[in-house]
C-alpha cells in the first residue's frame, strides 16, 4: 500500500473522488453535505491510500483538532472493491500516528469520531469506545459518537 499524508492546502482531488464515489454515490449523502470547510481549514490533515500500481486512492480519512482542542477523525471511506484488505485500518493506523504527532500532549490525545453504526465494530477493534448510548442520523445515516485515548509517542 501507498500511504500519502495531505495537507489542508494540498490537492485533494483523489481523496474528494473518492468520498463522493463512497458517501455520495453508494450512500446517498446528499453531495453538499460532504464537503464542507473543515477539508480546507489550516489544520487539517488528510491521508490518501492506493494500492501499489493502482492510481485511484483506495482509502482516505482526515484528522483535526476543533476549536476547543478537541481532535476529530473522519471522512473515512474505502472504496467497494478494496474492503475487507486492511485498507481501512492502514487509514486509521496513519490518522493516528498523526494525531500523536501534531496534537498529542504529555498525557498523549483523545480521539473522538462519528460511527456509522454499520462501522462500529471496526472502530471497536482499534479500540474505539461509544461515548454514550445515543444513536442520532447524520445524513439520514445512524451514527453513534465514539472515542479512543492514544498514549504519546
Amino acid at each position: 500500500m501507498d500511504v500519502q499524508r495531505l495537507l489542508w492546502n494540498s490537492d485533494l482531488t483523489a481523496a474528494y473522488q473518492l468520498r463522493r464515489e463512497v458517501f455520495v454515490d453508494e450512500q446517498h449523502v446528499p453531495f453538499e453535505l460532504e464537503y464542507d470547510e473543515r477539508d480546507t481549514a489550516p489544520g487539517t490533515y488528510h491521508v490518501v491510500v492506493r494500492l501499489v500500481g493502482e492510481g485511484e486512492a483506495a482509502g482516505t480519512g482526515r484528522v483535526f483538532a476543533d476549536d476547543d482542542g478537541h481532535v476529530h477523525i473522519g471522512r473515512i471511506a474505502v472504496r467497494r472493491e478494496a474492503r475487507k484488505m486492511g485498507i481501512g485500518a492502514r487509514v486509521m493506523a496513519e490518522l493516528h500516528e498523526i494525531a500523536r504527532e501534531i496534537f498529542a500532549g504529555d498525557e498523549g490525545v483523545e480521539i473522538f469520531l462519528s460511527a456509522q453504526l454499520t462501522a462500529i465494530d471496526f472502530y471497536r477493534r482499534l479500540g474505539y469506545q461509544p461515548v454514550s448510548d445515543e444513536i442520532y442520523l447524520d445524513a439520514g445515516i445512524e451514527h453513534q459518537d465514539m472515542s479512543v485515548k492514544l498514549s504519546s509517542m
